[in-house]
C-alpha cells in the first residue's frame, strides 16, 4: 500500500497492492496498521455506498457539528473526487484537491475532517464506497456551492453541459457565506 501526498499535506491518494491471477484480483482497501504508520489514526464508524449516473455531481458536503473524515474509493466506473479545506486556521483554507478515482485504477482518497467533499461521475455509472470517521448528522449537514468562483474547482464538465444536482447541492452556500471550521 502506497500513501501518496497531494498538494494538501493531510490528503492522501492511496494505491493498494493489487494481486492479479487468472481468477481476477485481490487487494486490501484498508488495513489499520498501515494507515496508522502513514499517520491516519482515525477510527471508522460508518460505511456508505452511492451509485450515480454519468454527469451527476454530488457535493460539496460537510458536517459542521460532527466533522467526518472519509476514505473514498470506486468499485464501478470513474469519478473526479474533490476535497475543499474549510478550516479557517489552515494556510490552505479554501483550496481544493481533485483526483480521478476508478474501478480500474483502484486508488482511494483519504480526506480528513475539516474538508467539504464532492464528486462528479465521469463514466455511465459509478458506485462509490466510503468509510466515515463520524456518524451522519442531518442537523449538522452543510452544502458548499460546487461552482463557487472563489474556490474555482476545475470540474471536468464539457462547456455546454450542466451537471445533475440535488436541490440541496444546487443551493449550497458560497465560501464567503458558509459556516466553516475554526
Amino acid at each position: 500500500m502506497n500513501f501518496i501526498p497531494t498538494k494538501h499535506p493531510e490528503i492522501f491518494q492511496i494505491e493498494p497492492d493489487v494481486f492479479f491471477d487468472e481468477r481476477g484480483f485481490f487487494l486490501e482497501a484498508y488495513q489499520k496498521n498501515r494507515f496508522s504508520k502513514a499517520g491516519i489514526t482515525y477510527q471508522f464508524v460508518q460505511d456508505n455506498h452511492s451509485s450515480s449516473l454519468q454527469n451527476t455531481l454530488r457535493g460539496l458536503h460537510y458536517q459542521i457539528t460532527h466533522p467526518q473524515g472519509k476514505l473514498v474509493r470506486v468499485i464501478i466506473g470513474e469519478i473526479f473526487d474533490v476535497a475543499v479545506d474549510l478550516r479557517k486556521s489552515s494556510k490552505h483554507f479554501g483550496s481544493w484537491v481533485g483526483v480521478v478515482l476508478s474501478a480500474l485504477n483502484k486508488k482511494s482518497l483519504w480526506i480528513p475532517p475539516g474538508f467539504a467533499h464532492g464528486f462528479i461521475t465521469l463514466s455511465d455509472r459509478a458506485d462509490v464506497l466510503y468509510k466515515a470517521t463520524d456518524y451522519y448528522d442531518p442537523p449538522g449537514e452543510r452544502y458548499l456551492r460546487w461552482d463557487d468562483p472563489d474556490i474555482a474547482i476545475k470540474w471536468p464538465i464539457p462547456p455546454d453541459h450542466q451537471p445533475l444536482l440535488s436541490s440541496k447541492d444546487a443551493n449550497g452556500a458560497f465560501l464567503a457565506d458558509a459556516e466553516v471550521y475554526p
